[in-house]
């Protein structure tokens, strides 16, 4: 273990802890490391490169020796998504974080991807922009692992998902060599989109060093409308925004549960965010609580402070875990069927139009009835966080189509000795 550090160091260099050996790594490190492996053999080091050339150079000597590696960024998605086997390095990216360029005019950012998210938006907001995604721990998160797990939140209602927002990337592949896909323009439609394929691919394909998104710019002013009460009432509610001219930022359904946990009343809540002039604020806003009333719905409008408070207290509720044994899903389900879904779910989020969401559940079997629910209706469930213990009794995703072998075909291109993130993807992929 000490031979793998030590070759590591004379490529990275020696000074700031550039490689930290395993018995040197805060405990809090070493257990959310643990608790992404599948056997209690803890890798020989973490090393941190600063640049894209030393990054490269770090996988080149791991793909010589076959060494395995657990790709992360800042660690907070870490635990997501399958058990790493045989991992003998973690290869850090969060000292690769310099901002590279910001295109102000041309809506459009560039950064390392150990940039911090929310020193991105501190950057941005100085010119009165934004990155449209609300990731999971938005002070934690980097831009690599946003990307590397598609981590997106509401907002997708109006900018779509990362996919979407993403303009180019720079990757090392599992050889060490330096690849790009994209440009730093958004009209960029040349060759094969390997921006799509490595978002979502969990460090599986490549590691992402560098990322290009559009940006927005902010809104003038923005309300919020919650509206809760029964089932039935709620889904009539929420096929009446989807087929309005209403626009809101992002529109959430939620369970029985989160409501009352928000203190924001009983039964099923609807929650809708609007942004833009204060006119049109005001008049989205007024028309959608009104509709609640006509359906028999309770509602109220937030603003200023108290809304901020409300939108992150709701994502603090639904991505903390109630406890050390809770499970941690992502869902995907046709948008009519989510309050169905939701009926059956204690702690549970779902986006009104795309059908996508986050549920809780207390135990194994919980996740797999919601499963087979799913499933039979065209829908898929994921675990994203759980006890190591479940993620080895249960597949973690679950997948039932028919593209596995492509997948393996694609990552057998990018990866020809399986040494980054081994078994962390589909099918063990």
């Amino acid at each position: 273990m000490k031979a793998i550090a030590s070759c590591l160091a004379s490529i990275v260099g020696e000074e700031n802890d550039a490689v930290c050996t395993w018995e040197n790594i805060p405990s809090s490190q070493q257990k959310l490391i643990l608790h992404s492996i599948c056997n209690d053999k803890p890798p020989s080091c973490v090393v941190y490169p600063q640049t894209t050339v030393a990054l490269a150079a770090v996988i080149a000597e791991a793909h010589r020796n076959k060494w395995r590696i657990l790709p992360t960024g800042g660690g907070s998605k870490l635990n997501w998504g399958g058990l790493v086997k045989d991992i003998d390095i973690v290869v850090s990216t969060e000292r690769i974080n310099q901002l590279i360029e910001h295109a102000v005019g041309d809506l459009t950012i560039t950064v390392e991807a150990g940039m911090k998210f929310c020193d991105v938006q501190a950057r941005l907001a100085n010119n009165r922009q934004f990155l449209a995604i609300d990731p999971t721990k938005p002070d934690s998160a980097t831009i690599g692992g946003i990307v590397a797990t598609a981590d997106t939140g509401s907002l997708r209602q109006r900018y779509g998902s990362v996919r979407d927002q993403l303009l180019g990337i720079t990757f090392v592949r599992g050889d060490g060599q330096i690849a790009k896909a994209g440009g730093r323009v958004v009209k960029n439609v040349a060759g094969y989109d390997l921006m799509k394929l490595f978002t979502g691919s969990y460090g599986t394909l490549g590691i992402i060093s560098q990322v290009t998104f559009r940006v927005y710019p902010m809104q003038e002013i923005s309300a919020t409308v919650v509206l809760h009460g029964s089932a039935k009432a709620i889904s009539q509610a929420a096929n009446s925004l989807r087929n309005s001219a209403l626009t809101p930022t992002r529109a959430d359904l939620l369970s029985t549960q989160l409501v009352s946990n928000l203190k924001l009343g009983q039964g099923l809540g609807l929650i809708a965010r609007f942004e833009s002039i204060a006119e049109s604020v005001h008049e989205q806003s007024n028309r959608l609580l009104e509709l609640g009333k006509q359906l028999g719905l309770d509602g109220v409008i937030y603003s200023a402070v108290d809304e901020g408070n409300l939108w992150q207290t709701l994502q603090e509720q639904i991505h903390s875990l109630s406890s050390e044994s809770a499970i941690k899903s992502k869902i995907g389900v046709l948008p009519t069927a989510a309050v169905e879904v939701l009926n059956q779910a204690q702690i549970g989020l779902i986006h009104m139009t795309s059908g996508l969401g986050v549920l809780q559940f207390d135990s194994p079997q919980q996740v797999l009835h919601m499963r087979n629910h799913l499933v039979s209706r065209g829908g898929f469930l994921s675990i994203q966080e759980a006890p190591v213990e479940v993620k080895q009794q249960i597949d973690v995703w679950g997948y039932t189509g028919n593209a596995l072998s492509l997948m393996r075909r694609i990552k057998a291109q990018f990866d020809t000795e399986n040494i980054l993130s081994p078994s962390r993807f589909v099918g063990g992929i």
